[in-house]
């Protein structure tokens, strides 16, 4: 019910969001900036996860290809109670792994080749545990729909910025114009941000804990969270800003001013509240 409200939310924000950009441009711009929300909408709802996968070109493997994770994947959902969900391999060494989807019925889990590389069998079951437990909590239709609504913030700002660049002078003669871009460029990257970390970080903290009573265990997870966040910071990932919050470790190396704009808990209190102590 909280995560049905969570998206109601999130739909109804991507629509003001929009709106609101549209009316710096006058009644013209309200009027297509509600089109245009109605279409997002739509799509944000069932092609977001979609949107996503072909974000980091994933491709779907069959249980001949992909033996070791279609073998995980039915002791956890028959443990978990959760259908099969679809299964992806990323191509690329970073290790990570994401869930999306709209509904436990739709979901599909994605693991990067390096992961696969990287991980031990129990480290491995502990992740897709993790991700499995993102669906049994519903948590995937809420950071899909995010990750759209984050990705159009910053591509409006992008356009504003473009916009005023190329036509400083028109604006200004304009008036309003000029200002609005301004409104849209400084604040556009801040929602899309607060959105992220909003729905973020006490979601990752309840599926490591789900996705260790799931596994049957707290040790593997623990153990390739700690391999994950070194191999990530060695090999960090080409992803966008807007879908770092659905990955299961950030998948940026984490320095400089990336740091401070992290959508997931500090690794080692992950570890110790998996552990129950200090690791």
């Amino acid at each position: 019910m909280i995560n049905n409200l969570k998206t109601v939310f999130l739909l109804g924000l991507l629509t003001g969001i929009i709106l609101f950009l549209g009316s710096l441009w006058g009644e013209q711009g309200i009027t297509i900036a509600l089109a245009f929300s109605v279409l997002l909408n739509f799509g944000s709802y069932f092609f977001s996860d979609k949107i996503a996968l072909s974000m980091y070109r994933a491709k779907p493997v069959s249980r001949e290809e992909a033996p070791r994770l279609y073998s995980l994947l039915d002791f956890l959902c028959a443990r978990s109670g959760l259908p099969m969900p679809k299964v992806y391999l990323i191509p690329t060494d970073s290790p990570n792994a994401f869930a999306t989807g709209r509904n436990p019925e739709h979901a599909s889990v994605a693991v990067t080749e390096g992961a696969m590389r990287l991980l031990d069998e129990n480290e491995l079951q502990g992740v897709l545990a993790h991700e499995l437990s993102h669906v049994k909590n519903h948590d995937i239709l809420i950071s899909s729909i995010a990750a759209t609504i984050a990705g159009i913030i910053m591509w409006v700002s992008n356009m504003a910025r473009f916009a005023m660049f190329f036509g400083g002078s028109r604006d200004r003669e304009e008036g309003g114009g000029a200002m609005g871009g301004l409104v849209t460029i400084i604040v556009a990257p801040i929602a899309a941000m607060l959105i992220q970390l909003w729905i973020s970080r006490t979601r990752e903290y309840e599926a490591d804990r789900s996705g260790a009573a799931i596994a049957g265990n707290p040790y593997g997870l623990a153990s390739a969270l700690k391999k994950l966040e070194n191999y990530s910071k060695q090999l960090p990932m080409e992803a966008s800003p807007s879908t770092a919050h659905m990955f299961i470790m950030h998948p940026f190396s984490g320095g400089g001013m990336m740091s401070l704009f992290s959508t997931h808990p500090p690794t080692q209190k992950r570890i110790e509240r998996l552990l129950g102590r200090n690791s």
